[in-house]
């Protein structure tokens, strides 16, 4: 049984990686693994309470779905009323290397509160009208996805793996932030200050619009700035509502977008001279929600959980306990497998594999030093964030961020792994020795 599901989950996973070349929709293949492993673990798992695990893992799951379905509301919402214009017209630098440090500068702060994919959308469209140059502007946009990548990492919504750790009290959002800052800013900047030195030229040609130029029509500046200050508001008051309530995250972000939605189907209920083709409701976002994403990470975290439920994480985990026993270690191979392997399911399996220790535990253990990693907002958690985040940026298929730029510049994958892993990687360990330093001193 255990290897037939192993199996399974393997072939699924190379299906997955191949997407693009077997042409078979990734999230097709996650939910025929999933359910094909669970079917497996059914038959032959001999377990009389595999409904109730299977239903408490599908509950543990939807609660970071229906997060996750709110989150890209909200920032569709902003976009479609043109709130990022508001940001991004303001870059007016003719300083090519300035315009460097201000576009990773400006993502690694965006993608703390956006999802990485729509900030590296932003900013290669922006970046397109800056760099005539198609190859100079591949430099500038694998900036932005190491940035991205980077930025998603430190923050509790920035990415899908951080929302997954805090979401299930692996981690706090303020000490995730404060460990994690400085190490994210390191791992931006030390690949950023060697891509300046590569850049050809110093001057650009200036670049001005009307921000109304820029906006949709029958939206005015006044209400897209008014809907990106309410919609930022409301992401930032996720943390907030679950410090003071103790209730999960997902309340908090419904409660994000219902008042979101409440506003403005008030403000287009008074524009009644507007046409209503035009008007960008929420019910019409809700319509254009990527559910072929939300269906892929239904498939994986639920595959995921079925291999927990059967024990093979445990298994695996006691396997590197026993052979590596240095947490360091293990979350830096598992950020390395993060640049071929999607994110998600690698920090479901160590979420899996390592379940949080409490203090009973730690005091219980032979070796209660090791184990005090794995508490809630321990070493390993935080090593595991970063390590999974920023590693994804050391080949361009090793995130959304990059698979996005990729996409969208033809970047060659030779070319970034020719030009860019290293500096990804000299960004990605340096980090990683700030958090040992930061370990050490606090």
């Amino acid at each position: 049984m255990i290897l037939a599901m192993t199996a399974i989950f393997v072939l699924g996973y190379v299906c997955i990686a191949m997407e693009h070349k077997i042409k078979v929709e990734k999230a097709a293949v996650a939910l025929l693994m999933s359910g094909a492993i669970w079917t497996i673990f059914s038959l032959f798992g001999h377990d009389p309470n595999i409904s109730n695990e299977l239903v408490e893992q599908l509950g543990d799951t939807c609660e970071i779905l229906v997060f996750l379905i709110g989150a890209m509301a909200i920032v569709d919402l902003i976009d479609l009323h043109g709130g990022f214009s508001v940001i991004t017209n303001h870059i007016t630098t003719r300083n090519k290397c300035k315009l460097m440090w201000l576009m990773a500068f400006i993502t690694f702060f965006m993608s703390a509160v956006l999802d990485n994919m729509t900030t590296t959308i932003i900013m290669v469209m922006l970046l397109r009208r800056m760099i005539p140059n198609a190859r100079e502007r591949w430099l500038f946009a694998s900036v932005i996805v190491i940035a991205a990548n980077a930025g998603g990492a430190w923050s509790p919504i920035g990415d899908v793996t951080t929302i997954m750790l805090w979401m299930r009290g692996n981690v706090t959002s303020a000490a995730l932030s404060r460990t994690l800052f400085l190490p994210c800013v390191v791992a931006v900047a030390l690949p950023t200050a060697v891509a300046v030195r590569y850049i050809r030229g110093r001057r650009t040609a200036p670049v001005h619009f009307k921000t109304d130029d820029t906006l949709p029509a029958g939206i005015g500046p006044r209400m897209s700035h008014f809907i990106l200050i309410v919609g930022v508001l409301g992401l930032l008051f996720v943390p907030v509502f679950k410090s003071l309530t103790g209730l999960p995250p997902y309340m908090g972000m419904m409660i994000s977008l219902g008042v979101l939605w409440v506003l403005t189907e008030i403000i287009y209920d008074r524009k009644r001279n507007m046409e209503e083709s035009i008007k960008c409701r929420v019910a019409k976002v809700l319509k254009h929600i990527d559910l072929p994403t939300i269906l892929f990470f239904l498939g994986i975290l639920m595959a995921v959980a079925a291999l927990e439920c059967a024990g093979v994480l445990g298994d695996l985990a006691s396997w590197l306990d026993t052979q590596i026993h240095e947490v360091f270690t293990i979350a830096g191979v598992i950020g390395i497998l993060s640049s071929v392997i999607d994110n998600v399911p690698l920090v479901a399996a160590s979420m899996g594999m390592y379940p949080v220790a409490d203090a009973s535990a730690i005091a219980a253990s032979a070796d209660p030093a090791y184990l005090q990693a794995f508490a809630q907002d321990g070493i390993f958690w935080h090593l595991l964030t970063y390590c999974a985040g920023v590693g994804g940026s050391l080949l361009i298929i090793g995130s959304t961020a990059g698979v996005v730029a990729m996409g969208l510049e033809k970047i060659q994958f030779a070319w970034y792994f020719k030009r860019i892993t290293l500096l990804a990687l000299a960004g990605y360990v340096a980090g990683m020795v700030v958090i040992w330093l930061e370990h050490l001193i606090f």
